[in-house]
Formats: structure tokens, sequence, C-alpha cells
């Protein structure tokens, strides 16, 4: 028998190539799933890399999670190259994101329009739970030096008693139906409480003039200017008697500040001035004082004298010629304002 030659094989087809290489790029997936080192021969072994445990195939069920007949399938490496066809794009790499700030953000009101905010004040209380009263607001250089009604009104205003000139110079308001604010010192009005009561039954009215007198008024320490206050007005009010009003304060020397006028408004009182100040506290002489109010006056002002602190016979003999001039000249007698 002829001896036969023997056959090469026949290189292989396109086809072939291109389905070896697609197996290889399947082989390089598997492997990078598996953490293997690279795809083996062309039968598809795989090999492990060294020093790393050998893992079994990883099966993948079926998106049917029903059971089947027949085995689970694995997925095995494919025949081909151990690397990815040129045209193969690498693995993509994640690249680290920089975390952002969140973005900070208003809470809109439950209404879904913007609203101006609203600022609450506490609210005091007394121990039993019930609102505490609220002093009235006083601004500073509120003080008093004009008549309740204005016009051609007038007050008379007497300071630093009672003493011993209240009474005529109550005689004389009463012979003129004028009327009047007397400014008392607490210690006096504690030591005359029968002054007090006359002049409260005479239709006059009670101002604090301050315990002590003390002077420069302006220069107290807070405690001190409260005291002085608060307390004069106590003994003012025991010295006239159940229902007694004390509606204004009166600073020695017209010592007033933002603090004592905060404190005699949270007493309820208000601060009183004056407009017209003949000084016959100094005792200047009848003429003098007599001239200096019919000066200074003007419609709606405040007169300040004294009916005690010292010798008031000048102040009377005044008196008796500014009244009559007061009438004459169609003032009518009025409370400061307050």
């Amino acid at each position: 028998m002829p001896h036969s030659a023997t056959r090469r094989p026949s290189p292989p087809t396109r086809t072939a190539l291109t389905a070896r290489r697609r197996l290889v790029a399947g082989c390089v997936v598997a492997a990078a799933t598996l953490g293997l080192a690279a795809c083996g021969t062309a039968s598809g072994a795989l090999q492990p890399t060294a020093g790393v445990s050998t893992q079994p195939p990883i099966t993948i069920a079926p998106t049917d999670s029903r059971p089947t007949d027949g085995p689970v399938a694995t997925v095995a490496p494919a025949p081909g190259s151990d690397s990815a066809p040129a045209s193969a794009a690498p693995p993509a790499v994640p690249k680290p994101r920089t975390p952002k700030a969140p973005a900070e953000t208003t809470a809109a009101p439950h209404s879904g329009t913007p609203s101006t905010p609203v600022t609450t004040t506490p609210v005091a209380t007394t121990p039993s739970g019930t609102p505490a009263p609220t002093p009235a607001p006083v601004k500073p250089g509120t003080v008093i030096g004009s008549t309740a009604s204005g016009g051609h009104t007038v007050a008379l205003t007497f300071d630093d008693g009672p003493g011993p000139a209240t009474g005529q110079i109550l005689d004389l308001l009463a012979q003129y139906h004028a009327k009047a604010t007397f400014c008392e010192i607490g210690q006096n009005a504690a030591a005359n409480p029968a002054l007090v009561k006359r002049i409260l039954a005479a239709g006059h009215r009670l101002c604090d003039h301050s315990v002590h007198h003390p002077q420069p008024f302006a220069k107290l320490p807070h405690d001190k200017a409260a005291y002085e206050i608060s307390a004069a007005r106590d003994m003012i009010v025991k010295a006239g008697g159940p229902g007694t009003r004390v509606s204004w304060f009166r600073a020695p020397g017209g010592g007033f500040n933002a603090d004592n006028e905060q404190i005699t408004a949270s007493l309820g009182m208000s601060s009183l001035g004056w407009s017209v100040d003949p000084r016959d506290w100094s005792r200047p002489g009848v003429p003098a004082i007599v001239s200096t109010v019919q000066k200074q006056l003007k419609p709606g002002g405040v007169i300040l004298m004294h009916d005690g602190g010292g010798d008031r016979t000048q102040t009377v003999a005044a008196l008796k010629q500014l009244l009559p001039w007061l009438v004459a000249q169609g003032y009518t007698f009025d409370w400061p304002a307050g």
C-alpha cells in the first residue's frame, strides 16, 4: 500500500480568529472577577496567582427563580488568548470623589411664604404664675415742665414741706380758690401728718420729694435713689391716710437722670420739673421773687416755690402779690402734666 503523505492543518479562518479573540476577552473578564492572574492555555484552564488560594468557579443562578430540572449553569472561561483584543478598552477605574459640604438651607414656614422673624420677650411672672405688671416705659428727658391742660393756665408747686409756712400758704390759696401741688420731704410728712391731711382735705395734690433731700441726687447709686424715692412715697401715703395718692416725684435740685426717672415710673409716678424758678429758698427779697415769676411765666408754666426747709416769710409775702396778679392776667390754676 502506498505511503500516504501527512496532511498539514489548514490555517484558521477569519471567523475562527474572531471567535478566539472573543473567548480570550471573556477569559480576561472572568479572571478579573475571580481574582486570577490571567487566562491559561488555549483549552481555557485558569492559572491561579502564586500565594492565592484557588476558588471554585462562580455560579450564576438563572434570572427565573423557579427551580430548574438541570444543573445550575456555571460561567467557564472560553478558549482564547491571554490578552484582550487590541480594540478593547482597559477597565475604567472610578476617580475618588471629594465630598461636598451640604448646602445651607433655611426652613420655610408652613405657609410656604417667607416671613420676618419675630422676637419675643420673656414675660415676667409672679410666684403664683400670673403675669407681673410692666412699668410704663420712660424715655430719658421726659421731665414735666408744663400744665396738664395747657393754654392760659399755671401750676403752683411748693417744695420741702410740710413746714411752718404750709398753713399760711394753704390759707392764701383758699382765698383765691387756687389749687397747688405740694412736693413733700418724706421725713417731714411723717412728722406732720395733720398738715398732710389738711392739704388733701383742701383739694390739693401731693408729690414725692425724697426722704432726706440728698444732693446731687443724680449722682446717687441705684439702690440709694430707689430707697429715697420709694420710702418717701410710703411715708407720705401713711401720713395722708388710706387712699392717699402721690402722682409725681421731683428730684432734689432737679437732679434727674435716666435711672431715677425709670424708678419713678416703676412706682406709678411722673417726673416733675418746673419752668419758673424765683429761687425763693435763697431769700433774695420779695420784689425779686415777684419780678422773676412775672418775667419767666408763660402760659402753661409750672412755678417752683417752697413751704419748708427754712424761713419762708419772703415766699408767703411774695405769694400775697402773685396770686391776685395771676388772676388779673387771666390765669387759671391747674395741675402739672402727667
